[in-house]
């Protein structure tokens, strides 16, 4: 889900631009910490979210876009990514994403559905590894919620996803999601 007053293209950006802050204030040690997201690192986060997508275009929309050496600079690696893929948002030129989980859609309609989320989703995790809170924000996580909650048996059949992690009645919209998710709302380093 994204914010109803921007555009795919906007979302993209603002969600990539919290996260490349996330990325630039960890310190050189900070990257062997572990995240929320099981057996993985603060390193492993940003390395997810560079290659999974760059994988995920050469395949399904022919787009081949160059390897980056993300251990080597989490932050340079991230801003480069970012700009290739904020080009691809400025400018889809007509792409279309061919998969067999989604169909055929428009490049920047595919990557708004499953990639800007997966940054914003990675924020808190990655904040979280490196000893911080995020605020995903009360609208957008319970809209997220919300439209997950239709789906779930599929989102747990990919394996990409936890099982529920319980949260109290009371629990904010971000807690309820991130318990959905499968992660543990509280976790702590």
């Amino acid at each position: 889900m994204s914010s109803p007053d921007l555009s795919r293209s906007e979302q993209h950006a603002y969600d990539a631009a919290r996260f490349a802050t996330i990325v630039g204030s960890a310190a050189p040690e900070a990257w062997a910490r572990p995240s929320p997201v099981a057996a993985w690192t603060a390193l492993d986060v940003v390395t997810h979210l560079v290659e999974w997508p760059r994988d995920f275009l050469r395949g399904s929309a022919g787009v081949d876009l160059a390897p980056l050496d993300i251990a080597a600079d989490p932050v340079a690696a991230w801003k480069t990514h970012t700009a290739d893929i904020q080009g691809l948002f400025d400018d889809p030129a007509g792409r279309m994403v061919s998969n067999p989980h989604m169909g055929d859609k428009p490049l920047d309609m595919a990557l708004s559905e499953i990639y800007t989320p997966d940054i914003w989703m990675h924020s808190w995790d990655l904040s979280r590894a490196l000893g911080r809170d995020f605020d995903l924000g009360a609208e957008r996580a319970a809209a997220m919620l919300a439209a997950a909650a239709t789906m779930e048996d599929a989102m747990r059949a990919s394996g990409q996803f936890g099982p529920r992690v319980d949260v109290p009645a009371d629990a904010t919209p971000q807690e309820q999601l991130l318990g959905f998710i499968g992660r543990d709302p509280y976790w702590r380093a």
